[in-house]
């Protein structure tokens, strides 16, 4: 039954055609199996799919073996979009593609055939079969002890969208973003158990929404606006050229030294705003009185614009140079500091550095991480790619300290008046010209976070 369990619904009338776009909610064995693999991985913290394996039967030398040999497939290529803004519309990830195409196959065969040409095609086939040798062990330990009170989840997922009125969130973030939707692609949803657990998860890529819901999900309220935050991103990602540029030129335009931090931050505080703001404030009757988001900087912004994005929306605007400007100026206004936090600053990062494992030490110092570029080698090219960012700019010396100082003071006009003593070791912070911060270290015995510490 589980093959064919499929709830569909119209989820929007789209401002440009007309006519309704198909929303699908939907249980994917496919996909549910392959994401149950990814979580019996070692690099995967402990979670309740590995506690079920690790004490059942299947703990074995065979399924063990096999989990090791998911791990070294390689399946996450990315592309980006270079003629976009940079940063304004996220990358292409073949794995999305592949989660995809789980969700939109009715089997393996069917799946192969959709991805054939997307990663190699013996790396296609392990993965097929892997998926095929854990369907038995993932429906007898996860599906068919949650499969009634989880498929009573799917009904009522689909009767809280219609009494709601789900659709029109979307239609709202279309309208708001000055985006807009082919109604030729159904927007697909996919949910599967998570069991033993009070949360649930959630994700947005392509036209696809997926989430693990716990088999005792009370609150529809907290699902949908979480859902939604995750689908605004999408409607972001899917403004036209044009509307990117734009945007982009009021950034820049603006003379606030706080404009491109507010930028990067743009994305998810939108998202927040009107998923977790707007959306949870409809279904609930009244604003949420916690956190929106568990990020301070994305938290407190989104609760500040947000008597913006109301007022747009009940006069039904788009986001425009005015909305721009009035973001930038209420973040100025109210978080004047953040542009020196590193927490915040190091959330957008380019990191150059001669010894490669300041790369882990740096992502284990600042977890959270929207965009992050990294080279091992400070050379003419490197830092010429990484001045084409607006990203914090983190340049990491090893070795030839004087040369190197030298060169980045040609590099960069900035740092004309810098006189640092190459023999020691230092940490200092410049503020550039495209309003990015430039963190210069010079690393000889002390660790990363030791030195991150006198910036401080």
């Amino acid at each position: 039954m589980k093959n064919t369990l499929l709830l569909a619904f119209f989820f929007l009338t789209s401002l440009i055609f007309g006519q309704k776009t198909t929303f699908t909610v939907k249980y994917s064995e496919q996909l549910a199996v392959y994401l149950f693999i990814e979580n019996l991985s070692e690099h995967y913290p402990e979670n309740v799919f590995k506690t079920e394996f690790q004490k059942s039967k299947y703990n074995t030398e065979h399924y063990n073996k096999l989990i090791s040999n998911f791990d070294k497939l390689i399946v996450d290529y990315s592309f980006r979009f270079d003629e976009y803004p940079y940063g304004s519309k996220r990358n292409m990830q073949t794995n999305d593609i592949l989660k995809k195409n789980l969700i939109e196959t009715n089997n393996l065969t069917d799946f192969k055939l959709r991805s054939s040409g997307l990663i190699p095609n013996q790396t296609l086939t392990d993965l097929s079969s892997c998926i095929e040798e854990f369907t038995n062990v993932y429906n007898e330990l996860i599906y068919n002890p949650n499969k009634e009170k989880f498929e009573k989840q799917l009904d009522d997922i689909k009767k809280y969208s219609n009494e709601n009125n789900i659709a029109g969130y979307f239609e709202t973030g279309l309208l708001f973003y000055n985006s807009s939707w082919d109604n030729a692609i159904p927007f697909v949803a996919a949910f599967y158990p998570l069991p033993n657990s009070k949360g649930f998860t959630a994700q947005a890529f392509c036209n696809n929404f997926i989430s693990a819901i716990q088999i005792d999900l009370n609150s529809n309220k907290d699902l949908f606006s979480v859902m939604m935050h995750e689908t605004y991103h999408i409607v972001y990602d899917e403004q036209s050229f044009e509307v990117k540029v734009a945007i982009d030129n009021y950034f820049k335009e603006n003379k606030s030294k706080c404009s491109n931090y507010a930028y990067q931050l743009m994305n998810e505080v939108l998202a927040t705003a009107l998923g977790n703001g707007f959306v949870y404030e409809k279904l609930d009757g009244k604003p949420d009185p916690g956190e929106w988001y568990n990020k301070k900087y994305i938290n407190l912004m989104a609760k500040q614009i947000y008597p913006v994005v109301k007022e747009y929306i009940d006069q039904k605007k788009a986001m425009d140079k005015n909305f721009v400007d009035t973001y930038i100026r209420l973040y100025e206004e109210n978080f004047p500091n953040w542009i020196d936090e590193l927490d915040n600053i190091m959330t957008y990062r380019y990191i150059l550095s001669e010894n490669e494992t300041n790369r882990r030490k740096i992502n284990q110092l600042f977890r959270y991480r929207s965009r992050a570029e990294f080279d091992s080698e400070i050379t003419e090219n490197s830092i010429n790619k990484m001045k084409d960012t607006p990203l914090t700019k983190v340049v990491i010396i090893s070795k030839n300290t004087t040369e190197k100082v030298k060169f980045l003071k040609n590099k960069f006009p900035e740092l004309k008046e810098w006189k640092p003593n190459a023999s020691k070791e230092f940490a200092n912070k410049f503020f550039l010209s495209d309003k990015s911060q430039l963190i210069i270290i010079n690393q000889k015995e002390s660790t990363i976070e030791a030195l991150f510490k006198l910036m401080k």
